[in-house]
């Protein structure tokens, strides 16, 4: 049984391709892919895991299909799920909302009861400001596309390694 969503919307194919790389190290018999478009409520109730990706547009805009999509999250028992973000931004270009869109995510989630994992060092990064910070940490893994591309891949690798002892014992 497939034990791991990994729940995703992309615009640009950014968060798919992380999502797709995510799911590749994990194993395909581990995780499935649900993009948030076509999510109903049933594909985020049958996992007890769950990674959610999402994007940050402009100065802080959700990605159009979480925002379509947000309203559906209250419908699911969060409760007893474990529940890990990633957000892509570009700290450059927009570096007083660098991955606010994944601060936002996270905000519904805890108003849904959820108590997600899987905080990510500020380490490295150079900003301004984000609201996906909590506890001088980003409350996921924060991908920059634009700028740091070439730090992705292993950011990815040991974020998941990081998260084995949190939620897939």
């Amino acid at each position: 049984m497939t034990q791991i969503g990994i729940v995703y919307g992309s615009t640009t194919g950014n968060t798919t391709k992380y999502a797709e790389m995510m799911q590749q190290l994990l194993g395909k018999e581990r995780a499935d892919l649900i993009d948030i478009s076509q999510a109903e409520k049933e594909d985020l109730a049958r996992y007890p895991n769950l990674i959610m990706g999402i994007s940050t547009w402009g100065y802080g805009d959700v990605q159009d299909d979480w925002g379509k999509k947000m309203a559906l999250l209250q419908e699911v028992d969060l409760q007893k799920k474990r529940i890990a973000l990633f957000g892509l931004g570009d700290q450059e270009a927009y570096p007083s909302t660098f991955v606010d869109a994944m601060g936002t995510l996270y905000e519904v989630l805890v108003d849904c009861g959820a108590n997600p994992i899987g905080a990510w060092p500020m380490d490295d990064y150079c900003f301004d400001g984000s609201t996906a910070i909590l506890n001088k940490q980003f409350v996921g893994l924060a991908l920059d596309e634009d700028n740091q591309e070439d730090k992705n891949t292993n950011r990815v690798e040991t974020w998941l390694q990081r998260l084995e002892d949190q939620w897939l014992t």
